[in-house]
């Protein structure tokens, strides 16, 4: 099977080529067909791939293939070939497996939509460009990738271009990460600079061999790949372009926020530990961005009122975690937290949906409510991912996202503060998720009229889909059960070969706990969240009258939250505003005033002289007749005054 890994990024390109060229002549289900069938076959060949690995000794489990050379110039060599290795066994299950359910989902929810056919193509080309991203050996590949989702996000955030809300997003989206890609594009041209090559494996083993810790050119290339990464994956300062996503259709953000885009900056990082090991700068900065971020997006998630825009914070804030975790040296933890953040945030995305659905397209949870009994398995599922992003012990975010706290505390590079920071973002996500949950499916229903009569739960594809995530949103992290807790931490050994060189690197400085204080920090975390989980409660069900006189007293506060801290205007007045001013001013003044009117006056200095010359071109003979004698008569006379 290892020998096929090339066909897992082929079959949704196929897909997306049967669709693209082919799609509009189909009867309307074919195209979700094909393209539910291509991200299936992938899924099946990832899953053979991983049993492949497995049956190799854990020092051998890394695979490369290379179909061709790419780009041969001088010394210069960029091949088009794949890497499988423990890391992107997972990121393939995750990117095929999610997006599988995704397109399964679609089928029932984009049913009825004119583009049903544009709408699988650009699904199928999102997921065959992530399995790219994951699978190159090389960061030449790798970038390909990067690009290509970076072009799907924008095709599928903007998919109802008409409304013009969603075009602006698009363009939000792309511009945003023009501006990360470009850092992690200099990155990438100084590793070549400074390794002569592209291919991770010579790469990292070059740094790890020819590179004292703290090497400036390490840090600055790991600083310029955390650039693209910050777009990617949505952290501060490129995080604004990820809320108005949620223009695009929700199995599109399910997408986004679960199984690509997002998952990439994480991947890259983890993938480049090594690197960034040798960086500890870079390192301190990864961790400090991405427990700013995720404390910053926690706090807005509190005040939306849109449900998709509640996940969206949500997203920004546990990738902010992912980063804390690499940051801190902990790459497994982060990438364990990757994978069962996509089973449980896909489900609430499609869960969302699948509300938005029953609601006729309303997203505002202030206008929802009681819809626990009308939609009982969707209520059920999105209250089973909500256990798993809130860290309910047993459930498959309680393991991940206690791991990342452990040790952002435990290890030299976090501290106490990382820790405290950590769990209060995991109070306030408990905080905000069951006020989604409490606004949504309890109290009295908010909403009369026709709305009302037609709520109904999703069809059957839809269902499946949430059914199956939501088995995974429990038994997904019971892999990764630490040994404090009685388990094996199967994913931490499965991942080991990954990080070998890297924890190598960083051994020596690491510090050692007893369980009883990692069971003490479990337990003031697990207290903190069902606090949360109790203020929301009593302030959405039992006496939703004291979250209306708190806001009241705190209504500066929670205006500015509300408004999102203003960044957007912040970056309209400070970035955006005087970019369109200065373009403006090249445009009126330096090209029409001054380079067109260069060239317009000559132009008009010349047609004046044309115009002038045109008088005596009468076409009449006895006119030039007389113009020629004119002009014989002022030669003689010239020549006679020179006597």
């Amino acid at each position: 099977m290892l020998d096929y890994i090339w066909l897992i990024p082929v079959f949704p390109l196929i897909g997306f080529l049967i669709n693209g060229f082919l799609g509009k002549r189909f009867p309307r289900p074919v195209a979700g067909v094909i393209a539910c069938a291509s991200v299936f076959a992938s899924l099946v060949f990832s899953v053979g791939a991983l049993l492949s690995l497995l049956k190799l000794d854990a020092s051998e489990r890394v695979f490369e293939m290379t179909l061709f050379s790419w780009i041969p110039s001088g010394s210069f060599n960029a091949d088009i070939a794949f890497l499988l290795d423990p890391l992107s066994a997972v990121m393939i299950l995750v990117v095929s497996g999610v997006g599988f359910l995704i397109h399964v989902y679609s089928l029932g929810y984009i049913a009825h939509d004119p583009d049903y056919s544009r709408f699988f193509t650009h699904m199928n080309l999102f997921v065959g460009s992530m399995l790219i991203l994951v699978l190159a050996n090389n960061f030449l590949l790798m970038y390909v990738g990067w690009e290509a989702v970076g072009l799907c996000s924008y095709l599928l955030i903007g998919f109802w271009y008409k409304k013009q809300s969603a075009a602006s997003a698009g363009k939000k989206a792309f511009i945003v990460n023009r501006i990360g890609d470009f850092g992690f594009a200099l990155g990438i041209m100084l590793i070549f600079w400074t390794f002569g090559t592209l291919n991770f494996s010579e790469v990292f083993q070059s740094a790890a061999t020819s590179y004292v810790v703290g090497a400036s050119v390490i840090t600055a290339i790991t600083l310029l790949l955390f650039v693209g990464a910050t777009g990617k994956s949505a952290q501060i300062p490129l995080y604004v372009w990820l809320p108005d996503a949620m223009e695009g259709p929700t199995p599109v953000s399910a997408l986004i926020h679960a199984a690509t885009m997002v998952t990439a900056g994480v991947y890259m990082v983890a993938r480049c530990n090594v690197l960034y090991v040798l960086a500890p700068t870079s390192l301190q900065v990864v961790a400090i961005i991405g427990l700013a971020t995720a404390l910053f997006a926690a706090t807005m998630g509190v005040t939306q009122n849109d449900i998709k825009r509640v996940l969206a914070y949500s997203t920004i804030s546990q990738l902010g975690y992912m980063f804390v975790a690499c940051g801190v040296a902990a790459f497994t933890a982060g990438i364990f937290h990757l994978m069962t953040h996509s089973f449980f945030k896909a489900l609430l995305f499609l869960g969302a949906g699948s509300v938005i659905h029953a609601m006729s397209d309303e997203q505002d949870m202030r206008n929802m409510g009681g819809l626990k009994s009308k939609i009982k398995i969707t209520y059920w599922t999105m209250l089973i991912a909500t256990f798993a992003i809130c860290g309910i012990p047993g459930f498959s975010g309680f393991f991940s996202k206690d791991e990342i706290l452990w040790k952002s505390f435990s290890t030299a590079q976090g501290g106490m503060i990382f820790w405290i920071v950590g769990a209060i973002t995991a109070g306030l996500t408990a905080f905000y998720m069951f006020r989604l949950i409490f606004l949504t499916f309890f109290g009295k229903p908010r909403y009369g009229g026709e709305t009302a009569r037609k709520v109904h739960e999703s069809p059957k594809t839809m269902l499946f889909a949430l059914v199956c995530l939501a088995v995974l949103s429990v038994a997904g992290g019971w892999i990764g059960i630490p040994e404090s807790l009685g388990g094996g931490n199967q994913f931490e050994h499965f991942m080991d070969p990954v990080f070998a060189q890297s924890e190598a690197i960083v051994t020596e400085a690491a510090v050692h706990y007893a369980h009883s204080t990692e069971y003490m920090l479990m337990a003031i975390t697990i207290v903190l969240v069902l606090v949360a989980i109790y203020f929301a409660y009593l302030f959405y069900v039992r006496r939703p009258e004291l979250s209306t006189r708190l806001k009241q007293r705190l209504s500066g506060l929670h205006k500015l939250i509300y408004n999102k801290y203003y960044v957007d205007e912040i970056y309209q007045v400070l970035i955006v505003n005087p970019i369109v001013n200065f373009s403006l001013f090249l445009w009126k003044v330096i090209d029409v005033a001054i380079i067109d009117g260069l060239a317009n006056g000559l132009a008009a200095m010349v047609k004046s002289f044309s115009s002038s010359g045109r008088v005596i071109q009468t076409g009449y003979l006895r006119n030039y007749a007389l113009l020629f004698v004119f002009g014989v008569i002022v030669v003689l006379a010239y020549f006679m005054s020179l006597r």
